[in-house]
């Protein structure tokens, strides 16, 4: 017979413990407030890499020439008045070194293609997405992939004297590159923002050696927005998950089904505010999953509660209903919570950037989920139905259905 664990002795001593927790978040969050992303507050974000060029590309005419770089060729289109229009394809199945491929483009009439690395593969090319892709007598630089020697530290020492910056390393190897946030205060111009920032990476690594990936920028009332939206989001997932459990349980199921909820979203806010992670969509799509993940966790015990009421005539109070609910669930309350961890975990070592943010919310969610399942919506219930008193009708239809399997 499986041991009954006297989980109700834990109740109030961790409620008292979650209180405190929360307390401190809400300390935190006075103190130290919320590091928001660029998702949630006007700011600009860059993502740039550092790598020395390996061509350089001009024209002198006066046609119009531009170029579009791919994974796979390079394209040069040609137009103009005093020309006749064409698109001319390098496929670098056949140009598979910067130096054919060079030879090749600079037999366009005008059109000059100077090698620094004519060895580098032509697959492995990429250009700087801030200056325009039409040539012209000023140097266009094709840079390499996975041919920079500059760190992540590098790069937060060229930004150091810049207020409110975030910088994270995205990719590994040759696809490392560098996001850089920073945050604008209301009235700010992006175009200062940028060029502070700019002319730091240029003044430490030399313009020609800088490459901006893409750029972005959030004003005032998108960000607002998003908040808006996002706590919108919450109350309206905390809504529907109260109606389902008030429909399939009881109002005191429900409402300790919510409670749990909102424990573990406080959980981890505490935990966002005091680590100072950086509070993005991403962060926001972890706290939502939980929530879901903690519903079920608690749906599982709660189904258990309901089926213990039926068939335990014996009990002289709730508490042995619900210690033995969680008693039969637990093992499967743990091994749920290990297995996802073990992927969530795995996610936070082998990941960088987002993702990897998004593991280590998932992480302290989890451990919260589970806890707040055995202990606070069961506590909260406990304390609902102190009084109860089991009814004659359970007693009586559990011992005839008792009797009729003997």
């Amino acid at each position: 017979m499986k041991k009954n664990i006297n989980f109700s002795k834990g109740f109030l001593p961790c409620a008292i413990i979650s209180l405190a927790i929360i307390v401190f978040g809400v300390v935190g969050f006075f103190t130290k407030g919320i590091n928001f992303g660029i998702d949630y507050k006007p700011g600009h974000i860059e993502e740039i890499r550092v790598a020395t060029p390996v061509a350089e590309l001009s024209y002198s005419g006066d046609a119009k020439v531009t170029i579009d770089l791919s994974s796979s060729k390079l394209e040069v289109v040609i137009s103009g008045a005093s020309v006749t229009n064409e698109t001319k394809s390098y496929e670098f199945v056949e140009y598979p070194t910067v130096q054919s491929l060079a030879s090749a483009v600079s037999q366009i009439q005008g059109v000059k293609m100077t090698v620094k690395d004519g060895s580098f593969d032509s697959t492995k090319l990429f250009m700087n997405s801030a200056v325009t892709n039409q040539l012209s007598e000023t140097v266009t630089y094709l840079y390499p992939l996975g041919a920079s020697s500059v760190s992540i530290d590098d790069v937060r020492n060229a930004l150091a004297g810049v207020n409110g910056i975030s910088i994270k390393q995205l990719g590994e190897g040759a696809d490392v590159s560098y996001q850089i946030r920073v945050g604008v205060s209301e009235g700010s111009e992006q175009a200062s923002v940028l060029n502070s920032i700019n002319d730091k990476l240029y003044s430490k690594f030399g313009k020609e050696s800088v490459a901006i990936v893409k750029t972005d920028f959030i004003g005032s009332s998108s960000s607002k927005s998003n908040t808006i939206k996002s706590i919108i989001m919450l109350a309206l997932t905390l809504l529907l998950i109260w109606i389902y459990a008030a429909f399939r349980f009881h109002w005191d199921f429900a409402l300790g089904s919510i409670i749990a909820l909102l424990h573990d979203t406080c959980i981890m806010i505490t935990f966002i505010c005091w680590t100072q992670l950086e509070f993005s969509a991403t962060v926001l799509a972890a706290v939502l999953t939980i929530i879901g993940y903690s519903i079920n966790a608690t749906v599982v015990i709660l189904d258990r509660v309901r089926y213990n009421l039926k068939y335990m005539p014996e009990a002289k109070n709730f508490k042995e209903i619900l210690n033995k609910a969680l008693s039969d669930t637990l093992v499967r309350s743990i091994l749920t919570t290990a297995t996802t961890l073990f992927a969530v975990v795995s996610l936070y070592v082998f990941t960088t950037g987002s993702i990897k943010d998004f593991a280590l919310a998932m992480i302290v969610g989890l451990i919260s989920g589970m806890y707040s399942s055995i202990f606070i919506s069961s506590g909260f219930i406990a304390l609902c139905r102190k009084n109860w008193k089991p009814e004659y009708g359970v007693h009586h239809s559990a011992k005839t259905a008792a009797k009729a399997t003997e």
